[in-house]
């Protein structure tokens, strides 16, 4: 239950709290690592599929390429970092992370995306009792997957992974993101809530001390959101109440 006696504020993630985009997401991380794996396999040896849990630990929520260095580290792989500007062909972090971009896109482009109708619901319930709204995403993506879900007026404030870069902001595991998007608000932690799905998004919530940090379970993990900082956990945004 979130009030507004309470509550001055809440910061939702996009990607499978907001929008549907999660899978869309795994989708094109999974197409890309078996690509790469398939073509580079470690020490002579053939390497196992990218799959739902590597997405899990090492990539959901995180900025992209950070997800790429994680998830390559895993697997023993060291690569150059390389720069933004890496081409997708490039064999480096950066390039991996931009060839998994370019698949993103190319899928958001031909099937679209949509709003959990539940979650557009909440956002809108607490803006009429008065309790500030923000969207964080480690996405460059997120204004037009928004635009793409048709709620693209649905939040004022929005830190993404373009405002994380022009301020220099650290991805999740790191609160600064959801910081950030409190402070627009006029918000301490200490009067607001983190809604998030991903294991590095709720533990952010955590060290960042917020009041409360709700994980979403889309995935079926939520022993693990409780254990990395969820206060709590709910299946759907529709059993969240607000007074």
């Amino acid at each position: 239950m979130l009030d507004a006696e309470t509550f001055a504020a809440v910061v939702f993630d996009m990607d499978g709290v907001i929008t549907d985009t999660a899978r869309v997401h795994f989708a094109a991380w999974k197409q890309m690592f078996d690509e790469y794996l398939g073509s580079h396999p470690n020490s002579g040896r053939p390497e196992r599929p990218f799959d739902a849990d590597d997405y899990r630990r090492y990539v959901d929520g995180r900025q992209r390429d950070d997800g790429v260095a994680s998830f390559l580290t895993s697997r023993g792989i060291d690569l150059p970092r390389g720069t933004a500007a890496d081409p997708p062909e490039r064999e480096s972090v950066w390039g991996l992370a931009n060839r998994k971009n370019m698949l993103f896109k190319r899928a958001l482009s031909e099937n679209g995306v949509v709003a959990y109708p539940s979650s557009v619901a909440l956002v809108r319930n607490l803006q009429s009792h008065g309790i500030g709204t923000a969207i964080v995403s480690a996405s460059r993506n997120c204004h037009e997957t928004l635009e793409a879900a048709r709620i693209g007026d649905l939040f004022a404030v929005r830190v993404d992974g373009l405002v994380a870069e022009q301020r220099g902001l650290a991805g999740k595991p790191s609160p600064e993101m959801f910081v950030e998007a409190a402070k627009y608000l006029g918000a301490p932690p200490a009067r607001a809530a983190v809604v998030e799905d991903a294991l590095a998004g709720v533990e952010a919530g955590r060290r960042g001390g917020f009041r409360l940090v709700i994980g979403v379970d889309r995935l079926g993990q939520a022993h693990d959101l409780r254990s990395r900082g969820a206060d709590v956990v709910v299946r759907d945004l529709a059993d969240v109440v607000v007074r």
